[in-house]
């Protein structure tokens, strides 16, 4: 083993401290995990600007370097502009590069040339999503091809994109490395009450509202049931110009709390602690961060049938294949108190089983000492030896 500080850049995400997402949040966790187990850990930082004064500043958190990129583009082209100048900075800098996200892939092939260690994490399939015409798919597919050959180690979030994976590149180059989430097991009720909710007396969805997350079925399913005093939550953005949110807004009916997006996180928490049953839509994707999460709260889940979701939650949910069956399984939920009861102690073990922050984190680390050319795999301080990858 090398001497000197083992040093990782973090490239991908809108940057920390956390407020955009799972892989933000990713991001942070592992960041502050490699600090303190000794590492030199840069994380990039996206900063709007309306002009372009001083391209890449550095800062300081809590022992991470802090490497602000400005960007004066907007919307999809700012991502790209962001994208390509933190490749060109990280370059210059020494460690492994942790690329978070395909979707600039292209980029990559320039630290490749610099001859730096790529490990990229492919995320889910993007090019299928429904929502994305076809230059944005082809782009996406594009991409997807790029990250997986110009990385040199790939890390699927889940045993189906794995599979998938293996059909850009070699098993052998795939680590299956999944998410992870802190168990919650208290949470206060302020939060829950300042939305006119009662604990224990609503099914709540934490999702993009987009139609490959079934939030209009989902509403739809809800509102056809006798609900007596249940309520059902939609936590996600509402714009009156996309046509459907506008069909979610038309669909719900008074039973329907649209409070948009929340960005505090104790409050989601608090909201998805106290809730009866999650609902969880999604068809495209991998581990998904909020179902974990769900599964860490003891959340009894109500998924859609597929191999992701099926995979993920183990024993903790009933699933649904349209609206019809999603209002039968939202009846169930409602109605059976020993059903929810068994799903959350399944979903409670099933996050303890698969999804330890500490167990992740760690398969992180080795493969990023793999590509330093450190062969022997380092222990975190947990209490059972348990690998993070599947």
């Amino acid at each position: 083993m090398k001497s000197e500080q083992p040093a990782i850049l973090i490239l991908g995400t809108r940057g920390i401290p956390a407020a955009h997402g799972g892989f933000e949040t990713f991001a942070e966790k592992l960041a502050l995990f490699l600090v303190a187990r000794g590492w030199k850990v840069g994380v990039y930082c996206q900063e709007e600007v309306e002009r372009v004064d001083q391209r890449v500043r550095l800062d300081s958190w809590r022992g991470i370097d802090l490497i602000h990129v400005q960007v004066a583009s907007k919307g999809p082209r700012a991502t790209l502009e962001f994208d390509w100048q933190c490749v060109l900075d990280a370059a210059r800098r020494p460690g492994v590069c942790l690329v978070l996200g395909y979707n600039g892939a292209v980029f990559l092939t320039w630290l490749r040339l610099m001859r730096r260690k790529v490990i990229t994490n492919m995320d889910g399939i993007e090019w299928r999503r429904p929502k994305w015409g076809r230059a944005a798919r082809t782009w996406f597919w594009l991409n997807e091809w790029i990250g997986a050959w110009a990385s040199h180690r790939l890390v699927a979030d889940h045993p189906v994109i794995a599979d998938h994976l293996a059909t850009r590149r070699p098993r052998s180059a795939i680590a299956t490395i999944t998410y992870g989430a802190d168990p919650v097991t208290a949470a206060p009720e302020a939060p829950v009450r300042a939305l006119g909710l009662e604990p224990g007396k609503y099914l709540i969805s934490i999702a993009r509202i987009e139609p490959d997350n079934n939030i209009l079925p989902i509403v739809e399913a809800f509102c056809s049931q006798k609900r007596g005093d249940m309520k059902l939550v939609v936590l996600g953005t509402l714009s009156d110009e996309i046509p459907y949110h506008v069909a979610v807004r038309k669909a719900a009916n008074g039973s329907v709390v649209l409070p948009g997006a929340i960005y505090d996180q104790a409050a989601v928490k608090a909201l998805r602690y106290h809730a009866r049953a999650y609902m969880h839509g999604h068809t495209v994707g991998g581990t998904n961060p909020s179902l974990v999460e769900a599964l860490a709260a003891g959340n009894m889940v109500i998924a859609h049938d597929n191999p992701y979701n099926r995979w993920v939650a183990g024993a903790a949910a009933i699933h649904f294949t349209d609206t019809q069956s999603c209002g039968e399984r939202m009846r169930q939920a409602m109605e059976d108190d020993a059903l929810v009861k068994a799903c959350g102690e399944a979903a409670r073990a099933r996050a303890r089983e698969a999804f330890r922050w500490d167990d992740v984190l760690l398969a992180y680390e080795n493969e990023a000492y793999r590509l330093l050319g450190v062969t022997s795999a380092r222990t975190a301080a947990i209490d059972r030896p348990s690998p993070g990858a599947v």
